[in-house]
């Protein structure tokens, strides 16, 4: 722009007319013109002034400075020599009107226009202006202030608003503007993408790593999808992908591969190869959304039942999904009102010996005493929390719940009672659980050994590093670890020797036709003496009759919980067995 630059257009800030000058309010002035130039050289603004040919008058230092030229190189000069040339043509017709008298609003106020130096770059500058007539001749002078520092930052800040730091993708809020500018108008895809574990490389290899990584991803996506796709980053380790003019079948199936192929190779990391997997929500709009927030929110719901699976899938949006979700919700608001009305109960199953059928433990399993559905098991609502903040909240509690109970247990009986408790993922993921278990030990006064820790494989498998370090670490304190429903997942004999386990319960599903059907029978005498030789005990579950306990201790297992010797009880029952033997 030009110093008359300045007719306001839509969306910018200042733009070109010929009116600047001649909107600056004239007026006869009569001064000192030696006292005024000192006055204007002894202060850091820069000042110009032009007579009514366009020339310049006057310029104090600070002006001859900004501008890169000698004072004198620049008196009687054409103002035109510090306004870019695409834009002279816009000024002289400013500056005529001006000059013959022209009356407009613009004068006295500061506005943002751009002037060129000697060197001829452009820079932005903010001046005011005013014209006046002397007696003789009108003229015009101007306060030149150099923006270009300012401008830069107003950049940075703009980027900083519209872009992730450490990627350089869209960040979530000019994600969502493209979503809500494209999506009423055209059919679109948006893909949710979470990267699987990927706290454990946090964990593992530190932050830094972590960072890099993160940023090694966005440049893979960026490679890979195609050049219209819009990338973002939304939070610690979940992109987004937004693509326009999509068509549900073919489009959406090509996204599927280019994502699955962009992580089907390892990403090298600081010298390491990281192997990464992740899961994805897709929706396509209008189907699944006819605005952003719609879109999104089914990408987002298709997500959490990708990861819900167990990761590195994609899951594409159903109706279903939503009204799961909202299902979901209820009874995680329902249960956490029941943890502070005192609702949930731990009961316990007892564990016996089964050749001195002596009780040597017993395993904590919660219930829910619902105001109106009555008792509830586990897999009624346990399912509605496990990917929630709630499963921490309601897992300490059943933590230090269990050890009370271990503590009045073992005060009961003439003999040590160990107690099993299960834990949620998110406590075998979280960082202080060594520290929570033993202040649940201390708080209670029991020792180590009589708390076990029981894991599903499935659960310690999906987490490998990190439940790997959290075992050890509790083991490292006297705590046993547990292997639950052993043969039902997807560990592999190796993972016996990797974790360091005390027991492994042999699931029900081997054990309840052990008599009929030999392959059951070989597989469980080949877990049990394998067990044996690796000092690691076993517990059968499940046992129902006779029978299956007699071959059971036939092949060197003497220890069994089911509902042959209890089912699971409130504390009061468990207590007063063990007071009566």
């Amino acid at each position: 722009m030009t110093l008359v630059d300045l007719e306001l257009r839509k969306g910018a800030v200042m733009t070109s007319d010929e009116s600047v000058v001649s909107s600056c309010p004239k007026r006869t002035a009569v001064f000192d013109a030696t006292a005024a130039a000192n006055l204007a050289d002894a202060t850091s603004l820069t000042m110009i002034s032009v007579d009514s040919r366009g020339n310049i008058r006057f310029v104090n230092c600070a002006a001859a400075d900004l501008f890169g030229y000698e004072r004198e190189a620049m008196i009687g000069c054409p103002v035109e020599m510090i306004i870019p040339e695409r834009l002279r043509s816009a000024h002289a017709r400013g500056f005529a009107r001006a000059m013959a008298g022209a009356e407009l609003n613009l004068g006295g106020k500061a506005v943002e226009v751009y002037a060129i130096r000697k060197d001829g770059s452009e820079f932005p500058i903010e001046l005011t202006l005013c014209a006046w007539h002397d007696g003789v001749e009108m003229g015009a002078g101007a306060v030149i202030r150099d923006i270009s520092e300012r401008r830069e930052r107003d950049s940075r800040l703009m980027r900083l608003a519209n872009q992730d730091t450490l990627t350089g993708l869209h960040n979530r809020g000019r994600f969502v503007e493209f979503l809500k500018e494209a999506v009423p108008r055209r059919p679109s895809i948006v893909l949710m993408i979470d990267i699987d574990g990927f706290q454990d490389v946090n964990d593992t290899h530190g932050h830094t790593t972590g960072d890099s990584l993160l940023q090694s991803i966005a440049v893979r996506l960026r490679h890979r999808l195609p050049s219209a796709a819009q990338v973002a980053r939304f939070g610690n380790d979940e992109f987004a992908v937004f693509v326009q003019n999509a068509s549900e079948q073919v489009d959406l199936e090509e996204l599927a591969g280019t994502v699955t192929t962009a992580f089907s190779m390892p990403f090298e990391v600081n010298e390491q190869l990281l192997d990464v997997s992740v899961s994805v929500g897709a929706a396509i709009s209008p189907r699944d959304g006819e605005d952003a927030d719609e879109l999104l929110a089914s990408a987002d719901l298709a997500l959490t039942k990708a990861k819900s699976i167990g990761g590195r899938s994609f899951q594409v949006y159903e109706p279903a999904l939503r009204s799961e979700a909202g299902a979901r919700r209820a009874m995680r608001d329902e249960l956490r009102l029941a943890l502070r009305a005192r609702q949930l109960a731990l009961y316990y199953q007892p564990q016996v010996n089964m050749k001195t059928g002596t009780i040597f433990g017993a395993e904590a399993l919660i219930r829910w005493q619902h105001p109106e559905r009555g008792l509830l098991l586990p897999g009624a609502f346990l399912p509605a929390i496990e990917q929630s903040a709630l499963a921490l909240e309601i897992g300490w509690w059943t933590l230090d719940e269990a050890c009370r109970t271990a503590a009045l247990l073992n005060v009961l009986s003439p003999h040590p009672i160990k107690m099993g408790v299960n834990l949620f993922p998110a406590q075998l993921r979280a960082p202080h659980l060594c520290r929570k278990v033993s202040e649940a030990l201390e708080k209670y006064r029991i020792e180590a050994k009589l708390l076990e820790i029981e894991v599903t494989e499935t659960i310690a498998l999906t987490d490998d590093d990190r439940s790997l370090e959290a075992m050890n670490t509790l083991r490292d304190i006297g705590v046993g670890i547990a292997f639950d429903d052993f043969g039902t997942g997807y560990a592999s004999l190796s993972s016996l020797q990797r974790y360091p386990l005390t027991t492994l319960k042999i699931d029900r599903g081997f054990v309840s036709e052990l008599s009929t059907k030999p392959r059951d029978a070989a597989i469980t005498r080949a877990m049990i003496r394998m067990s044996l030789e690796m000092g690691i005990e076993t517990i059968a579950e499940g046992i129902e009759n006779s029978e299956q306990e007699a071959f059971l201790l036939s092949l060197g297992c003497s220890a069994a919980q089911g509902y042959k010797y209890g089912r699971p009880m409130p504390y009061e029952a468990l207590a007063n067995i063990l007071s009566t033997r």
